[in-house]
């Protein structure tokens, strides 16, 4: 009895694994299901249904990730060198603010939702993907520590012309991450108007200034 008990809740089994199997979709299936769901968003407020169209870089990584495969050499290299012509740089020249502006710029979470007003100021979010200082206790890991940031690149002064290439670099990367990496999950927080030119040179100052906790 205790074997044609077991037997029959191991047919019963299969036949769910079966039915399972049966009902899965493929990514062609998905991909449809989400086309259709996107036609369902709409603007409200300044959060606009716009937002979910894909330019050419996020559209090429999203069918690459979807293959599950990388891109190939060539089009990366397209892709990072159209990001990096894309940044824009200090309109004065100057990459450097106040670190304590950057710090809470990092530390905040808000903005762009429909209930947000269109002059409020957006925060960065850096805290839910990186470390920024010791003293955090909470923090993502999705992206790598921050802590230390300049005093491992030895920028001492990020106003030397040693510092130079850090500083543009961070500045450009905080701008458009995909100039350096094709297909980053880093959010394009200048590209895509999340901050602004002021906001970036406040973040770039929280990384390399020495004084900041960050290189504490």
């Amino acid at each position: 009895m205790k074997k044609l008990t077991l037997s029959i809740a191991a047919l019963g089994l299969v036949g769910g694994l079966t039915a399972c199997t049966a009902v899965q979709k493929s990514s062609a299936d998905y991909d449809k299901l989400t086309a259709e769901a996107i036609k369902t968003f709409h603007s409200k407020g300044i959060a606009k249904a716009e937002r979910m169209k894909q330019d050419d870089s996020n559209r090429l990584c999203s069918e690459a990730d979807v293959a599950g495969k990388s891109l190939d050499a060539a089009t990366a290299k397209a892709i990072e060198e159209a990001n990096l012509k894309a940044i824009q740089w200090p309109t004065d020249g100057n990459f450097m603010g106040d670190w304590k502006q950057g710090n809470k710029i990092a530390e905040s979470g808000k903005g762009m939702t429909w209930k947000d007003k269109t002059t409020s100021n957006n925060g960065g979010n850096c805290y839910n993907c990186h470390q920024i200082t010791k003293e955090q206790v909470s923090y993502g890991t999705l992206g790598p520590s921050l802590y230390n940031y300049g005093k491992l690149r030895g920028v001492s002064d990020p106003s030397s012309a040693a510092a130079k290439p850090v500083v543009e670099y961070t500045w450009g990367k905080i701008w458009n991450a995909r100039a350096y990496n094709a297909c980053s999950n880093m959010p394009r927080a200048g590209h895509n108007g999340v901050l602004d030119q002021d906001q970036v040179r406040h973040l770039v100052a929280l990384l390399l200034d020495p004084n900041s906790p960050v290189n504490k």
